[in-house]
C-alpha cells in the first residue's frame, strides 16, 4: 500500500540510494513527479503521481520507458524524442509531448525533466514533471487526433506550447492532415475554452458576401440586408476563430482583417461604430503562401501577423504506423454499430498507400470498405485500388509521386485530372478530398476529368 509518511521517505532513499531531502522534496510537489536516474530506473514518485496510479503496480524501481510507454527499450532507441537522453546533451531542462499508457487509457503528456547534480556538477538524477493535456481524449481520438510518430508527437509539443498564449497560430499542411482539429485542440487547452470555437470556411465564401459574414452588417447596408447581422467575430467573442483556406481571402478582405489583427477592432457593413474584438486567431492553410506573398496574391503585413507560431502538419504517408493506429481509431467510427476488423494483408495495404488525402481519405476508404464487407473483415478486395480494375498501375504510381510533393498546386490536380480513368467524383474520393472542393481548385464546374463518364 502506498504511503505517504517521513518514514516512507526514509525507506524509499535508502532502498535507492537517493538523498531523503530529495524525496521530501519531490513530495511537497502538487503535481505529478517521479524521480529518475541516469538509467531510467524510476528511485520515487510523489503523492500526486501515486494517486493517478492508485491500484496499480508500484513503479518504483521500473523504468520509465515501461511504465509510460510498455517499451522495452528507452524512447529515442523506440524512434520517439527522449527528454532524458536530450538533457543530458544539453545539460538543462527540457520539454516534450508524448502519447502515454495510463490506468485510464492512453493519454497526451506534456513532460518536463529537470537534471539534479551532484557535488561535483555531474548529472545524477532527473524530476519529471507530468502534466496531463486536457483534450478530450475519445472525441480526439475518433476523429483521429493520435499518434506516436515523431513528426505527429513534435506537432503535438508545438501546440501544448503556444496554446496557453493568444499569439496567432498558422497552421500549414496538405488537404486532409486535421488542420480543423488541431486548431480545435488548441482552443480546447487554452484559457478561452469556456468561449466559441467559430470556424471559417474561407475558400466558401464569396467575396461579395465576404466582408458581411466575418464582420456583420447593419439594416440597410446593401440591397437585401432587412435586418441587422452579427458577424462570425462576433460570434467568436471571448473564444477562437479559426480561418480556415486563408489562402483564399480576398485582397480588399486582406487589408481589413489586418486592422482587426493590428487594433482588434473592426467596423460592421454600414456603420461607423468601431467595435472591439476579443479574439484569438488561428488559421489554417494548404496553399504556399511563399509563393502567393512572391505572385502579390497575399499580402506580406497579413501574412506575418498570422505566421508568429507557425505549426506544420506531418502528412499521413511521412507517419509510419500512425496510420494503423489511426485505423484502428477510426473503424469503429464508421462501421455503423458492426464489429469489423482489418485483415492483415488489408493492414499491409494500408502501411504502404501514400494517401495523397491523407487522414481524411483513411476515413473515406475505411467507411466505403465497411460498406463493401459483408462479413466481419476488411481485406484486399474491399479497398479502393482492387476495386477499380481499369485504373492503370502506371497512373497510380505518377499520381502517388505528384502527391508526394510538399504541396499538391493545383496545375499538379489538372495533371491528375486530366489522366484519371474515372469520374469527377471516384477523383474526390482517391484524393480525399471533396467534390466541392475538387470542381472549386479545377476551376472547371462543369467539366469531367478523364475519358470514363457517370453512369
Amino acid at each position: 500500500m502506498w504511503q505517504s509518511k517521513p518514514e516512507y521517505w526514509q525507506h524509499m532513499a535508502e532502498n535507492t540510494g537517493t538523498p531523503v531531502e530529495l524525496v521530501s522534496f519531490l513530495e511537497s510537489l502538487a503535481e505529478p513527479h517521479i524521480l529518475c536516474d541516469r538509467n531510467y530506473r524510476i528511485l520515487s514518485a510523489n503523492k500526486a503521481y501515486r494517486e493517478k496510479w492508485e491500484g496499480q503496480q508500484c513503479v518504483v524501481g521500473r523504468t520509465c520507458y515501461e511504465v509510460s510507454h510498455r517499451y522495452t527499450l528507452p524512447c529515442d532507441q523506440a524512434g520517439e524524442s527522449c527528454p532524458l537522453q536530450r538533457s543530458l546533451r544539453s545539460g538543462e531542462r527540457e520539454r516534450v509531448v508524448h502519447l502515454h499508457h495510463t490506468p485510464h487509457g492512453e493519454h497526451f503528456e506534456n513532460i518536463e525533466l529537470s537534471p539534479i547534480r551532484d557535488a561535483a556538477g555531474d548529472i545524477a538524477y532527473f524530476i519529471e514533471k507530468i502534466d496531463p493535456l486536457p483534450v478530450p481524449r475519445t472525441h480526439e481520438h475518433a476523429r483521429g487526433l493520435i499518434g506516436r510518430s515523431p513528426g505527429f508527437l513534435a506537432m503535438m509539443e508545438m501546440v501544448a506550447r503556444v496554446a496557453p498564449a493568444d499569439a496567432a497560430v498558422l497552421l500549414q499542411g496538405e488537404s486532409g492532415t486535421g488542420k480543423e482539429l488541431v486548431a480545435n485542440a488548441i482552443h480546447q487547452l487554452s484559457r478561452r475554452i469556456e468561449k466559441p470555437f467559430v470556424a471559417v470556411d474561407c475558400s466558401g465564401l464569396a467575396e461579395t458576401l465576404f466582408e458581411s459574414e466575418l464582420f456583420g452588417h447593419e439594416r440597410g447596408a446593401f440591397t437585401g440586408a432587412v435586418t441587422r447581422k452579427t458577424g462570425l467575430i462576433e460570434a467568436a467573442a471571448g473564444g477562437t476563430l479559426f480561418l480556415d483556406e486563408v489562402g483564399d481571402i480576398p485582397l480588399s478582405i486582406q487589408v481589413k482583417l489586418l486592422r482587426l489583427l493590428e487594433t482588434g477592432t473592426f467596423r460592421r457593413v454600414g456603420s461607423t461604430e468601431l467595435r472591439q474584438a476579443d479574439i484569438r486567431i488561428i488559421s489554417a492553410t494548404h496553399r504556399p503562401l511563399a509563393e502567393m506573398l512572391a505572385a502579390g496574391t497575399f499580402r506580406q503585413d497579413l501574412f506575418y501577423r498570422l505566421n508568429v507560431f507557425p505549426i506544420f502538419l506531418p502528412p499521413l504517408r511521412e507517419r509510419g504506423d500512425d496510420v494503423q493506429v489511426i485505423a484502428d481509431a477510426l473503424l469503429p467510427q464508421v462501421a455503423n454499430g458492426r464489429k469489423l476488423h482489418l485483415a492483415d494483408e488489408a493492414r499491409q495495404w494500408l502501411r504502404q498507400h501514400d494517401f495523397p488525402g491523407n487522414v481524411r481519405e483513411l476515413r473515406n476508404l475505411l467507411e466505403r470498405a465497411c460498406l463493401l464487407s459483408d462479413g466481419d473483415e476488411i481485406n484486399l478486395r474491399h479497398l479502393p485500388a482492387n476495386s477499380l480494375p481499369g485504373m492503370p498501375v502506371t497512373w497510380l504510381r505518377s499520381t502517388a509521386e505528384m502527391c508526394k510533393k510538399p504541396v499538391l498546386t493545383d496545375a499538379n490536380l489538372q495533371e491528375i485530372a486530366e489522366t484519371f480513368p474515372g469520374n469527377r467524383k471516384a477523383l474526390a474520393r482517391h484524393l480525399g478530398i471533396s467534390e466541392r472542393t475538387l470542381y472549386r481548385r479545377l476551376g472547371k464546374p462543369g467539366s469531367t476529368p478523364g475519358q470514363h463518364s457517370d453512369p
